[in-house]
């Protein structure tokens, strides 16, 4: 039997913990480290280890969305 793919969805540094916590909570992901190579500043090439989703397809796309929305409405309270 064929593994199905899976993939990674890098969190953006700066997302809060209560947004990670929650679409973990949600959505069958796991929590893993991504090793990104970053292209920016004086950090280009670097390699760092972000934080990421990984999971189903269509699953780790809706997880993508409610964390947008989840950031953005966090960005907006007063």
């Amino acid at each position: 039997m064929a593994k199905e793919e899976l993939y990674d969805l890098v969190i953006p540094p700066g997302v809060p913990r209560s947004v990670i916590r929650d679409i973990i909570g949600k959505y069958d992901v796991e929590l893993v480290d991504s090793p990104q190579r970053l292209s920016f500043a004086n950090m280009d090439g670097d390699i760092r280890n972000l934080l990421a989703f990984r999971g189903k397809l269509d699953v780790v796309q809706k997880a993508e969305k409610d964390m947008i929305a989840q950031v953005k409405a966090f960005i907006d309270t007063d």
